[in-house]
């Protein structure tokens, strides 16, 4: 069923790779929208721009997926079906906003770092919350607590999104429209059926977990700052990027080790 990962799993990296060969050549990331002309001329780069967004938008959209389906599994089924929804339109407006701002966001020092490590934040608090010994307690303030989780982290991570899908439309608002109208769908069924996983198979929820410490590893590794002044190398990234996953579970754990022994004093 998922033998299609190994091939699709390397290409957030592709994606940054062509997206820096761009500025590098002096052209921006971010094609401009209101260009008189696109870049795509015959048929085939046309089938070839919307495979391209296609395939970036399956695998970008597993990001938020991941990250509103880990804040809506304590709530009760009405609500979580209203957290997915929610997240899932916050997910929608922030790209669209972002698409006329995120090359610009991204040339600013430290906003990739600081979000980076933000999402490294929410994966731990996300992690606690879904496997403590109270993990149904928060019913009633859950939903609101879970909408503002999904904002802060997708305001953090959409902007890479955008800039992706901006840069396989090379110029076209008609097919950068159909790459962000295709994400809707993709992060709706993915975070919904993701949610329903992690009931079923609790494991799941610290893979989840991990995937955002990669993110938030990737994230600030290629700040810009980070990357000029200390040009790491691709294996020390992916080294990184593997630190923060693993980190992500110790300190939920000790955190939730910590709770617990604070519960017993009390």
């Amino acid at each position: 069923m998922f033998t299609w990962l190994p091939i699709l799993w390397p290409l957030p990296e592709y994606i940054d790779a062509f997206l820096l060969a761009q500025n590098m050549a002096g052209h921006p990331a971010m094609p401009a929208l209101l260009a008189a002309t696109s870049a795509i001329h015959t048929p085939l780069e046309m089938m070839w721009a919307i495979l391209s967004i296609v395939l970036i938008d399956i695998v970008l959209a597993g990001d938020n997926a991941v990250v509103i389906a880990l804040a809506v599994r304590t709530l009760p089924p009405k609500q979580r079906l209203m957290g997915i929804a929610l997240g899932s339109a916050v997910a929608v407006v922030l790209r669209i906003g972002l698409t006329f701002v995120a090359s610009q966001l991204l040339a600013i020092n430290y906003v990739k770092l600081v979000g980076g490590l933000l999402i490294l934040w929410i994966a731990v608090k996300l992690l606690v919350d879904n496997t403590g010994d109270e993990v149904q307690g928060k019913e009633a303030a859950g939903l609101w607590q879970a909408v503002w989780l999904i904002l802060v982290a997708d305001i953090t991570m959409s902007l890479d999104n955008v800039l992706a899908v901006a840069g396989a439309s090379k110029g076209s608002l008609p097919l950068l429209v159909f790459g962000l109208a295709l994400s809707i769908p993709l992060v709706v069924f993915t975070s919904n059926l993701l949610s329903k996983l992690m009931d079923r198979y609790p494991v799941i929820i610290y893979v989840g977990a991990a995937i955002l410490g990669k993110v938030g590893g990737d994230m600030v590794m290629t700040d810009r700052l980070v990357a000029e002044m200390f040009s790491p190398a691709p294996w020390l990234v992916h080294a990184v990027e593997g630190m923060c996953a693993l980190g992500v579970i110790l300190v939920a754990l000790a955190w939730q080790k910590t709770r617990r022994r604070r519960a017993r004093a009390a």
